[in-house]
């Protein structure tokens, strides 16, 4: 399939919600880094998972970006899939139990409430994405073999 013939993935919607994640994963290593130099002893469980947040996003984010290649494309389900379950464990348990998260709560705390809701809207919308642009992960061109000649 030549470049030419492929639908452009990085336009509309899949701008914005690169541009979305890389905000997120800006905010997400923000909190973390401060939260972590000023006072992780305070509450290192919540703090390491606002760090593990941030690389998540960061990591969709470049998935994102280049995942009209076939392991990048499968890089974006991965990552995206473990944002989505990270929020929802992450999001229970901090109802649930919130001694956990009693001192301060991370990105995903509340299902993402302190910002408004996007990390829970979020992987929804990127696992959309993924799902209506599939057919532009290119597959790995097939390595053809020297023949012998004989």
């Amino acid at each position: 399939m030549s470049d030419s013939s492929r639908t452009p993935r990085m336009t509309g919607v899949g701008r914005v919600l690169v541009v979305v994640y890389a905000i997120m994963a800006l905010a997400a290593t923000g909190r973390s880094f401060v939260q972590i130099v000023e006072d992780f002893e305070a509450a290192p469980v919540a703090y390491t998972l606002s760090a593990v947040a941030a690389l998540v996003y960061i990591l969709a984010t470049v998935a994102l970006i280049r995942s009209g290649s076939r392991p990048w494309y499968i890089v974006a389900w991965i990552a995206i899939c473990f944002e989505l379950v990270g929020v929802l464990v992450v999001g229970t348990l901090s109802l649930v139990v919130p001694s956990l998260f009693a001192h301060d709560a991370t990105v995903w705390s509340g299902y993402g409430y302190g910002y408004l809701w996007v990390p829970l809207i979020l992987p929804f919308v990127g696992l959309w994405w993924l799902i209506s642009h599939r057919e532009g992960a290119v597959q790995a061109e097939p390595v053809e073999q020297e023949r012998s000649s004989w």
